[in-house]
């Protein structure tokens, strides 16, 4: 039934647009998307990623930061990543229980992100 996944939404303080262009456009290297003419009237930004998923940004009132849902990026190399993270000043918290290399990191909301390397690999339950 499901095929696939089509976008994420992280909700943000009213007035948030500036950030994310700044957070998942230039740090992050996404690209912003255009959105539908009926859905720009909405806040928020949304955003493309390499593999052709979206991200998409919306405000949220009164808004609450997730603190352990997140969404979960991946990246090439973990360590130019953490690099690049750490000298634009963003706190890492390096997690070694999963069976990939990764970190976790918030946005400039306080969202809750995970960044790995590599894929988690999940096993289908049998009936």
């Amino acid at each position: 039934m499901i095929t696939g996944l089509d976008h994420v939404l992280v909700t943000a303080p009213k007035g948030h647009e500036g950030e994310a262009r700044a957070f998942f456009g230039e740090f992050l290297g996404m690209t912003e998307l255009q959105k539908p003419e009926k859905l720009a009237v909405l806040s928020g930004v949304w955003f493309g990623m390499p593999d052709g998923r979206q991200l998409h940004t919306l405000t949220s009132e009164p808004f609450s930061a997730s603190k352990r849902a997140r969404l979960c990026l991946r990246v090439r190399d973990l360590d130019l990543f953490a690099e690049m993270a750490e000298n634009e000043g963003y706190l890492l918290e390096w997690d070694g229980r999963a069976e990939v290399r990764r970190v976790f990191m918030a946005d400039p909301w306080g969202n809750r992100l995970e960044i790995v390397e590599g894929s988690h690999v999940g096993v289908a339950l049998e009936d």
